[in-house]
C-alpha cells in the first residue's frame, strides 16, 4: 500500500468519525427538553388599528398588550376606560401604545377642535386650484399667505403671515389620501394661526386676493419682504411710500429766495443842439 492509498483512508475515516459524532451531538440536544424563562411583563393599551387624527377612541379600537416590564413606556394607560371617549390628536398606528400625547384631555370632544394648541385658532380660507398651488397644500404642509390689494399709491403684492401650518384640506377623507403625497383638490384649506395673524388674513381677504406659497417644512426661518409693485415689474424705482397715518408729517421749512432790488434806469442822453446865427438873431435848434 503506497502512501497516497493510506491518506486517503485516514480522511475517509476522520470523515466519517465527524459525520457521526456531529448526528450523535444533535440527537443528544434535540431531545432535550426547552427550558422557557418567563419575562416580568406588564400590559399597556395599544391600538387594535390604525386611528386618525379627529376619531373618538372606541372599546374596539384599542387592547391590551404585553409590554416589557424592565423598559417601562412612561405614560402608557394600564386600563381601556382612561382612553375610550377621548379624541386623537396624532396618528396612531396599529399595535402602537397609546400615550397622553396622541390624545386629547378629557372631555376635549374629537374633530378638529382638539388638535388646535392652547392660544392658536384654526381659520379655513376659501382657495382654489392656483391658490392652492395645484392641490399641494395638504394637511401637515407650511405655507405663506400673500394678498395682492390697491393702496393709496398703488397695486401692491407682500406676505402677511409666514411659516403657517395647514391644518386640514378639505373633508376628512382628503386627510387620509393626503398621506400619501398626492395632491387634493379642495376649495378650502384650514390655517393654525395666532389670534393677531388670523385677524390680518381675514382683513387680507376682504380687502384684496390670497395667495398661498408652500414652503419647505424644514424652512422655519420667517419671510420679511417689501411690497412688491407695479413698477417693480419693470425694474423701475417704487414711488415714495406716504408716510403711516399715525406718525405725524412735519411740514417742509419754506426758504425765501432774497429779495433783489433792480437799479434805477440810466438818464436819457441829453439831445444834440446847433446853434444858427440869422442876419442878428442868434438861435439854438434840436437836431433830430
Amino acid at each position: 500500500m503506497d502512501r497516497n492509498t493510506r491518506t486517503l483512508i485516514v480522511v475517509l475515516v476522520a470523515l466519517a468519525a465527524a459525520g457521526v459524532a456531529t448526528f450523535g451531538v444533535a440527537r443528544v440536544l434535540k431531545s432535550r427538553p426547552v427550558v422557557e424563562r418567563e419575562i416580568a411583563h406588564t400590559y399597556v393599551v395599544a391600538a387594535s388599528h390604525t386611528l386618525s387624527v379627529g376619531a373618538m377612541v372606541t372599546p374596539g379600537d384599542v387592547k391590551l398588550i404585553a409590554w416589557p416590564e424592565r423598559t417601562p413606556l412612561p405614560g402608557a394607560f394600564a386600563k381601556i376606560e382612561d382612553v375610550v371617549n377621548r379624541g386623537v390628536v396624532a396618528q396612531v398606528l396599529e399595535n402602537e401604545p397609546i400615550t397622553p400625547g396622541k390624545l386629547a384631555p378629557v372631555g376635549g370632544g374629537a374633530g378638529l377642535p382638539p388638535t388646535i394648541p392652547t392660544g392658536m385658532r384654526a381659520l379655513s380660507v376659501r382657495v382654489n386650484e392656483v391658490v392652492g398651488v395645484a392641490g399641494f397644500v395638504v394637511p401637515g404642509t407650511h405655507v405663506d399667505v400673500c394678498v395682492t390689494l390697491a393702496d393709496g399709491i398703488g397695486t401692491a403684492t407682500r406676505v402677511v403671515v409666514s411659516n403657517v401650518q395647514v391644518l386640514t384640506a378639505g373633508t376628512r377623507y382628503d386627510q387620509e389620501k393626503s398621506k400619501s403625497g398626492e395632491p387634493i383638490p379642495t376649495s378650502v384649506v384650514t390655517l393654525l394661526l395666532t389670534p393677531e395673524d388670523a385677524g390680518r388674513v381675514v382683513l387680507a381677504s376682504n380687502q384684496g386676493q390670497l395667495m398661498l406659497t408652500l414652503r419647505n417644512p424644514l424652512d422655519a426661518e420667517p419671510t420679511s419682504t417689501t411690497p412688491i409693485r407695479t413698477a417693480n415689474l419693470f425694474g423701475g424705482a417704487a414711488p415714495p411710500q406716504e408716510p403711516p397715518a399715525n406718525r405725524p408729517v412735519r411740514p417742509r421749512p419754506v426758504v425765501m429766495a432774497p429779495l433783489v432790488v433792480a437799479p434805477p434806469p440810466p438818464p436819457p442822453p441829453k439831445p444834440y443842439t446847433v446853434e444858427a446865427i440869422r442876419g442878428a438873431r442868434r438861435t439854438e435848434e434840436t437836431v433830430k
